[in-house]
């Protein structure tokens, strides 16, 4: 038993009833709150009974606790430390030795019109105009202190000002009147939680008073979390959704070298293709491409690598299929369009003749991998959002469009786009915004028009354009939740508390400034 619970029960054995548990705890120097929960324990076991009480009370606030420590108001402070006289003290000395409160207590002084300012040959002078004063502040709240918070502490002509100057505010407080319940005692009996085997052998349980069962009371709430990149990656899916694109399946992490780099129009002796940047697989360590695509698209990707086609002159190397053939940890969500761009080619080939050309628009959200360092700003692995639109006519200033539309969208408005090169897209276009949070402009993604050397294999016409546009998942979630090691976003070091405590993902200007 505790020393709370044993001084609650012997004073409600000798008097009946506590009236206050707030004004109880005061005048024996206990926590409130553990009185209270000693209170409620004592309550469930039917030894007590309560009745709430609210009432209005008056808490100090920090300013308060200084002038308690200090002995001193603010403003009576200030006036100690000018002499009396009719010489003064110069104001920029006054402000040096009175420190922090020189201000608050300036201000306080000259509105009770104890002190008065006049011109002096090195500026501003500070003169009394009492001799002394009472610090009715100070006796004030060691009074409401000594009270325990009772607003008859403070006369209501004076509280109104203390609250303005947050030296106190009001609060409501919940307490309890307690008196003896029918299972009252000077000692707690200790109810029994099971049915033991030991009582049962015994028969003892018949004697034994067990704890009631609360059936209706809720359990702990253990539910998941979403994680902020989790929570971007949705708002970036309703997005593309709004502006009507078709997500596309992401679900093969693992890709042939050609769906990743070959059909891309990507050559074979590209700096990418090494291992230092990207992750060849062992076991399978190679795709059987000619069990898989159709032998025709083969050679006109072939022939398109080694000798050009549709206006290109190709990259005039020996195209090897065993080098088309190695498996990769695909290193661009771009291996998936390229797959969804040959299905779409085939079914309008199906088609009877004449029939209109549908545009498509896709888009994905997935991972990635790359063969990279690990810093406070790259992994191994990220996720890269990808746009698609495929048209008959489509031009950069379609492709500018549809970029401006989609970062409105994000919450970036104002856009500018930097020539760029990439192997699959002519032209390409990095592109940057201006960040009113970071105060500069940044590179917020890539983009370009799909190369004819990549859609005409395929079997597309030849009026028929593709737009894309790419950016990663992390930056964005970084700058929204003010995460600046990507280290604490995504892998083993991320901090549980952090995936429970973020908020809900908002994008646009206003949230994100």
């Amino acid at each position: 038993m505790s020393t709370t619970e044993s001084l609650l029960l012997t004073y409600l054995n000798n008097n009946e009833v506590i009236e206050d548990t707030s004004s109880w705890s005061l005048a024996n120097s206990l926590s409130h709150s553990d009185v209270v929960g000693v209170v409620k324990s004592l309550t469930a076991s039917l030894m007590t009974s309560v009745e709430q009480l609210t009432s209005l009370k008056l808490e100090l606030l920090d300013e308060a606790q200084d002038i308690i420590a200090r002995g001193s108001s603010p403003e009576v402070a200030v006036l100690a430390l000018v002499p009396s006289g009719s010489e003064g003290i110069p104001l920029a000395d006054l402000k040096a030795a009175a420190g922090p409160i020189a201000d608050n207590g300036m201000r306080q002084a000259m509105a009770n019109r104890w002190l008065a300012t006049t011109k002096g040959e090195g500026g501003p002078v500070v003169k009394r105009n009492v001799e002394t004063v009472e610090d009715v502040v100070l006796k004030h709240i060691t009074a409401l202190a000594e009270s325990g918070g009772d607003r008859t502490a403070i006369p209501e002509k004076d509280l109104k000002a203390y609250m303005k100057r947050k030296i106190v505010k009001e609060v409501k407080l919940t307490s309890y009147r307690v008196s003896k319940g029918p299972e009252f005692a000077l000692e707690r009996k200790q109810l029994a939680t099971d049915l033991t085997e030991e009582m049962m052998a015994t028969g003892s349980w018949r004697e034994t008073k067990f704890k009631d069962y609360n059936f209706n009371v809720t359990g702990r709430e253990n539910g998941g979390h979403l994680h902020p990149l989790l929570k971007v990656r949705q708002k970036f899916r309703e997005i593309f959704i709004q502006m009507g694109f078709t997500e596309m399946p992401t679900n093969n992490y693992v890709e042939s070298s050609f769906w990743n780099f070959d059909a891309l129009f990507q050559p074979q002796q590209h700096p990418a293709r090494d291992a230092h940047d990207t992750f060849f697989l062992t076991r399978p360590a190679k795709a059987d491409l000619t069990k898989t695509l159709d032998a025709d698209y083969l050679t006109r990707v072939r022939n398109v690598h080694e000798s050009g086609g549709y206006d290109s002159i190709g990259y005039g190397y020996n195209w090897s299929l065993e080098e088309a053939e190695k498996n990769v940890l695909r290193t661009h969500t771009t291996a998936v369009s390229s797959r969804m761009l040959k299905r779409w080619a085939d079914k309008f080939k199906a088609q009877p003749p004449g029939t209109p050309f549908q545009p498509v628009r896709y888009f994905s959200i997935d991972r990635v991998f790359r063969n990279e360092a690990i810093d406070r700003t790259h992994l191994a692995e990220f996720h890269q959002v990808e746009g698609v639109v495929c048209d008959r006519g489509l031009t950069l200033g379609h492709l500018m469009g549809t970029l401006n539309a989609f970062f409105e969208r994000l919450g970036l408005p104002t856009l500018r786009f930097k020539p760029a090169y990439n192997p699959y897209t002519e032209p390409s276009m990095e592109i940057f915004s201006y960040h009113p949070a970071l105060g500069k402009w940044v590179e917020v993604g890539n983009s370009g028009v799909f190369r004819p050397e990549m859609l005409r294999p395929m079997g597309l016409p030849e009026d028929v354009s593709v737009i894309a546009w790419g950016l990663s998942v992390e930056r964005p979630t970084m700058i929204l939740y003010g995460i600046d090691n990507i280290r604490e976003l995504f892998g083993h070091k991320v901090s549980l508390p952090m995936i429970r405590r973020n908020p809900v993902c908002r994008i646009g200007l206003q949230e994100v400034q």
